[in-house]
């Protein structure tokens, strides 16, 4: 009988092994990822910094905002991860301020998308009136209500939260791990989030989608400027395309229950991994890979920037 039981427990024990180092394969393939998509957009941001040029124009100053948002989104969602990873318990007061920041970071991303399109379809469709309607000042204005409008976002979130603590006894400590799930836990937070998430998507989808077609309306008039027109084209498709992902960022948490009562552990954490990247991770990244490889205004800088500082952080090693 023990001949028999022995091998059984040699096999648990290398299955437990074997799933203990995929979970960590897999954790370390969402850090790496995680940590080289950071190190690019720091890059862009600084890049979209260093020459006038980029501070005097209306697209990339917001490309500056939307690039800061995901940043802080990509961030805020990383110390998430790591928390998690570690088994580290927060209090709510602590796990509420990074939940929050990466609540306020997804709302402006979206809502600069729509701007962006709006701007890219002005740029097409009125050339001779887009230095008139994008100046400084009507920028500064728009960031500001893009900025206004999460925090009012977040505003009512906290008052929701207050409600909810003063209706329900709760241990200051939490004892689950700090999460968007595990802080706004009560059933009203899953309608208003479902109610705003639709209204927004949709009010930037619509944007978009119009700015879209009304490129591709003018693209066929012979007095454009065909590659102009279609070279906006492209980059409102992928917008739409950062748009999709963004959403369904949003709806990680619904997949992951469903996906929860039918499989494992060890298949649930593969594919939370998978989902971490393709959802939370590379959303955030596509500003980068749009602007810094597509434009040829900041892929020369941006490259140099990259290159430079490669070659700064070999040369420390080697001295070291």
């Amino acid at each position: 009988m023990l001949s028999v039981l022995q091998p059984k427990a040699n096999i648990t024990t290398y299955l437990q092994y074997l799933q203990s180092h995929e979970i960590m394969l897999f954790g370390t393939l969402s850090v790496g990822s995680s940590c080289s998509f950071f190190y690019i957009n720091s890059v862009l941001l600084f890049t979209l910094r260093s020459k006038q040029v980029f501070c005097e124009t209306s697209r990339y100053i917001l490309l500056f905002n939307l690039l800061f948002a995901d940043t802080a989104t990509l961030v805020s969602n990383l110390m998430l991860y790591f928390l998690s990873s570690l088994r580290i318990k927060m209090s709510y007061y602590a796990c509420g301020s990074l939940i929050l920041l990466s609540v306020l970071t997804i709302t402006i991303s979206p809502l600069t998308l729509a701007v962006m399109s709006f701007e890219r379809f002005v740029a097409v469709c009125y050339p001779l009136r887009h230095a008139a309607i994008f100046t400084m000042r009507s920028l500064s204005i728009i960031i500001a209500l893009v900025w206004s409008f999460s925090f009012i976002h977040i505003l009512i979130r906290v008052f929701m939260l207050l409600y909810v603590f003063t209706t329900t006894s709760l241990d200051l400590h939490m004892n689950d791990f700090c999460s968007k799930e595990a802080m706004f836990f009560a059933p009203i937070f899953n309608d208003f989030e479902e109610a705003y998430s639709s209204i927004l998507f949709l009010s930037v989808g619509v944007v978009i989608f119009a700015s879209y077609i009304g490129v591709a309306l003018v693209a066929r008039s012979a007095s454009t400027d065909k590659a102009s027109a279609r070279k906006a084209l492209q980059t409102l498709l992928l917008h739409l395309i950062q748009l999709c992902l963004v959403l369904t960022s949003t709806l990680n948490t619904t997949i992951m229950v469903a996906i929860a009562k039918t499989l494992g552990r060890l298949a649930l954490m593969r594919i939370y991994n998978v989902c971490f990247v393709c959802l939370n991770i590379f959303p955030r990244c596509l500003s980068a890979l749009i602007y810094g490889l597509r434009d040829q205004t900041i892929r020369p800088a941006l490259m140099q920037n990259l290159c430079c500082r490669w070659r700064c952080s070999l040369f420390r090693n080697k001295s070291q």
